[in-house]
């Protein structure tokens, strides 16, 4: 039944690859969908592009390690977001229909007129997403081991997802994916509200399963978590770290080009405000109620605490259908990420300057090229990862909002001298590393998570650009 389930899946991805693949005759076409997405369609895919595997493995084993306000802060902080599709999207939406941006490099050598400016943003871009990209791997590797019960080893069953992942965005370009993305979004949040249903009768129902969660651990249900985790500084380090970081990621700066027009654009970020306010609780119900079941696990051992959930308190083909829905959230960010990152080391490395306007099916065949060695990117990291998924995406999405800051200024404060967006750029990511190996004591955070230092340093010596600017002129 566990196989059944999941050649079925494969094959309806297929399906829609093959479907998506015959509307690719432009640059447009197969990297941006034509620019004609609608509300329902962006929504989708910029839903299930951003809840990933952080979302199905990374919500739940933070919240069993946590507690609940890990769901006040990830809900909150998410919708707070939208926000930043009013900021940055409508103004990169905007300029992308007008000039005919396909990647974000584009759009800032357009603006800044400095090569050396786009081409260090699609650095960092590239860099950074590659430990969210190596998440998503592994999540996949963790599910299919669950789900076959270790016939698939971990390793193998990551590669063969990202396989099938890099087949179908082979074939049918950002259609494929949008094509998918509609479908795996709307899989996995279906699947996740029956599977919370179906978990918590099987422990006596909702409201005693969490009574009896709480009786155990009660510091789960702390405002500040177990363990006092979540200070004054955290709580805010989270709640407003995301309004930085989402639209910094590429495959989400992309999704502001495929919007059909401006209130569709609008539309689905009201949406996208509303909707994880919703699903983000439904992971971390599992995550806290897995005590019950399986108290002390540790580190890796908690990512996986949902499909252990599943294994324990559902049938067998009940837990394959909610675990194949998870391996769709883990494929619909993957997907995008390949096809963002390919798209991006085409166009801004390979014809920024000799040739901006290859045709399709040479560009095609370049980002194809690319597309497997992102592949091998990430199944590399994959190989050996972090120690939790928390910790993969963390760093990811720190290093993309340094970028904030000179975007911001680029777009919204009538623009920035190059220089200064490359120092703010070098200087944050450069304390952003020192932090993360230990070069400066984590004190010097004054109980805040990193970023937000380094956040206020980089739009420090923005800001200081401006100015200098000003007095100048």
């Amino acid at each position: 039944m566990v196989y059944f389930i999941l050649i079925i899946y494969i094959g309806i991805t297929f399906l829609g690859s093959l479907v998506g693949g015959r509307k690719t005759d432009t640059p447009e076409g197969y990297f941006l969908a034509n620019r004609s997405l609608k509300t329902l369609s962006l929504f989708f895919k910029i839903l299930a592009t951003n809840f990933s595997a952080f979302y199905f493995l990374g919500y739940a084993g933070e919240a069993y390690r946590i507690g609940y306000p890990y769901y006040t802060i990830m809900a909150l902080g998410t919708s707070l977001a939208c926000l930043s599709f009013f900021v940055i999207g409508s103004k990169v939406w905007k300029l992308g229909k007008e000039n005919r941006y396909i990647t974000p490099s584009e759009l800032i050598y357009d603006r800044t007129k400095s090569r050396s400016l786009s081409v260090l943003y699609a650095i960092v871009m590239i860099l950074f997403t590659f430990p969210y990209l190596a998440l998503q791997i592994v999540g996949a590797g963790y599910i299919m081991e669950s789900l076959t019960g270790g016939e698939i080893p971990y390793f193998i069953g990551a590669v063969i997802l990202t396989i099938v992942t890099v087949i179908y965005v082979l074939l049918g370009g950002m259609h494929s994916v949008a094509k998918t993305d509609l479908k795996q979004g709307l899989i996995m949040v279906t699947l996740m509200v029956v599977a919370v249903i179906v978990i918590s009768n099987n422990l006596g129902g909702l409201t005693e399963a969490n009574l009896k969660a709480f009786e155990i651990q009660p510091e789960l249900f702390d405002r500040e978590g177990k363990g006092g985790f979540y200070s004054p500084q955290k709580w805010f380090s989270f709640l407003v770290f995301w309004f930085f970081c989402i639209p910094m990621f590429p495959q989400i700066f992309m999704r502001f080009y495929i919007a059909k027009d401006l209130e569709h654009l609008k539309k689905s970020a009201l949406l996208y405000a509303l909707v994880p306010l919703f699903i983000g609780i439904l992971p971390v119900i599992i995550g806290v109620l897995g005590h019950l079941t399986f108290p002390g696990l540790e580190g890796k051992e908690a990512d996986q605490i949902l499909p252990m959930m599943l294994i324990e308190h559902s049938s067998d083909w009940f837990a394959a259908l909610v675990m194949t829905g998870a391996l769709a959230a883990f494929m619909s960010t993957l997907d995008s990420q390949l096809l963002a990152l390919s798209t991006m080391a085409t166009r801004d490395f390979n014809f920024a300057s000799s040739r901006p306007e290859a045709s399709l099916k040479r560009q095609v065949n370049i980002g194809r090229v690319w597309v497997f060695c992102f592949a091998i990117v990430g199944l590399s990291i994959a190989y050996q990862p972090f120690d939790t998924l928390f910790d993969m995406g963390k760093l990811a999405f720190a290093g993309l909002a340094v970028l904030f800051p000179a975007t911001l200024a680029i777009l919204r404060m009538g623009g920035l001298k190059p220089i200064w967006g490359i120092a703010s750029i070098i200087i944050g990511e450069g304390l952003l590393l020192a932090f993360y190996y230990g070069l400066i004591p984590a004190e010097w955070s004054f109980g805040f998570e990193a970023f937000i230092p380094v956040l206020v340093v980089s739009f420090f010596v923005v800001g200081t650009g401006k100015v200098f600017g000003i007095v100048k002129s």
